[in-house]
């Protein structure tokens, strides 16, 4: 198995059509900041660095409310996307965007942050155990004394035990064209176990659609996986709650 997952080809050639993965692209921004304000401010939160920006979904939602957000994503087309939705939204300069994978953030960003955050499902694009305790020590790294850290994944637990192969997604009607999305996974025994998702969205009208594919790789990471590595790199009141289908969890760095 290659060490490094390269998720940047799927993340730039899909950054056009991301908002196609949620029903109401403006009305998952809303719930994302209050959703996420909840979280921030018995931490007395003011500086995040969104360490998985994707289009900038949380990133900009924190930056309506007022945060100071730094928001970082490996991919350029992505990133590209984020700072076009940002100066749509009129947030532009409310944020500073950087092109970094997560192992190289320390080098890219400057801390400390009063909150450090991926959501998304980011972590689990990382393959081995190794990769995981480098992350999440930078994280503690970039976090000031006190700080939190919040994840965002899909806990594969139960799918381990399923191995789902058809996912549905959304069906956009628009007035020209019938948008269609849905997973196909692939999974793989590893070790580690891994799936693949193959990304399908359909566009058409009539009797004539066309589909696109597009793949990419995820470990099948538990909640469980996490839990034990944040506590050995030293983060403490660790805590998970479910949030539809993303399992939040968080935890401080020490005082």
């Amino acid at each position: 198995m290659s060490m490094f997952n390269d998720t940047t080809h799927f993340y730039d050639d899909i950054a056009d059509d991301y908002h196609l993965l949620y029903r109401d692209w403006d009305s998952q921004l809303e719930r994302e900041g209050l959703n996420l304000r909840r979280f921030f401010r018995p931490h007395g939160v003011k500086t995040i660095l969104d360490a998985s920006c994707g289009p900038g979904t949380q990133a900009i939602a924190l930056a309506q409310l007022g945060y100071d957000v730094t928001a970082a994503d490996p991919s350029a087309g992505i990133l590209d996307r984020a700072q076009k939705n940002a100066a749509a939204y009129d947030v532009a300069d409310k944020i500073t965007f950087v092109q970094s994978d997560f192992q190289n953030l320390h080098n890219n960003v400057k801390g400390p942050f009063d909150a450090i955050m991926t959501k998304g499902s980011s972590i689990p694009h990382l393959l081995l155990d190794e990769q995981i305790e480098e992350t999440l020590l930078i994280f503690n790294e970039l976090l000031r004394p006190g700080g939190l850290l919040l994840i965002g994944l899909r806990d594969f637990e139960t799918l381990i035990e399923d191995r789902p192969r058809f996912l549905p997604g959304r069906i956009h009607d628009g007035p020209e064209e019938q948008i269609i999305t849905f997973d196909v996974w692939d999974w793989d025994d590893g070790p580690p176990i891994t799936v693949t998702v193959n990304s399908f969205i359909v566009r058409g009208s009539g009797e004539t659609y066309r589909a696109t594919k597009r793949p990419v790789v995820f470990r099948a990471l538990t909640a469980d996986e996490v839990e034990v590595v944040m506590s050995e790199v030293g983060f403490e009141h660790i805590e998970a709650q479910q949030d539809r289908w993303e399992l939040i969890m968080t935890g401080t760095k020490p005082e």
